[in-house]
């Protein structure tokens, strides 16, 4: 991975961010739960990155979302949404995963840093601090695995106990 580079997503035609999605996650990807969490809303561009290899073909992208997790008594706390994390099937495992997240949650300020959720593995993002020990009263407008909703907060005293996750509308 020592030759390829990390690129602002903006930078990238979405036709080819398209293609790669659907490589990485098939078509059928629109259907998934995280979709409908992160539906009507734009993507991140600060925090949305692309990784290119050293023939600059695009190989890999992350998209961050504003999202919110509703408490039952009707208040939102913005959240982060990361991911997709995709790379295609043929240079999973080149690091390139890794730099795209690094990247992105590099980006994330840190005076005032709005948690991070994802649906994702545990065992991998876990590197990064994503853990699902606070998640567990948490709904998504879908199906989803309890074990996969994972958070990263500096500080999990803030996190509600119990919420639905949706698309963050100010």
């Amino acid at each position: 991975m020592s030759e390829a580079a990390i690129i602002p997503l903006d930078n990238v035609d979405p036709a080819l961010v398209e293609e790669l999605l659907d490589r990485a996650f098939e078509p059928g990807r629109h259907a998934r739960t995280a979709y409908k969490v992160r539906d009507g809303m734009d993507w991140l561009p600060a925090l949305s990155f692309a990784a290119l290899d050293k023939r600059e073909m695009l190989v890999g992208t992350i998209q961050c979302w504003p999202v919110a997790l509703t408490a039952p008594d009707g208040r939102p706390h913005p959240m982060i949404m990361v991911g997709p994390v995709a790379v295609l099937p043929e240079k999973q495992g080149e690091g390139f995963g890794k730099a795209l997240v690094t990247a992105s949650l590099s980006g994330i300020d840190s005076r005032a840093p709005l948690p991070q959720v994802m649906i994702g593995d545990a065992e991998y993002y876990g590197e990064w601090g994503f853990v699902a020990d606070h998640t567990s009263g948490w709904e998504l407008p879908g199906p989803f695995e309890a074990h996969r909703l994972l958070v990263r907060c500096d500080n999990p005293a803030v996190l509600p106990g119990a919420g639905t996750l949706g698309p963050w509308t100010r």
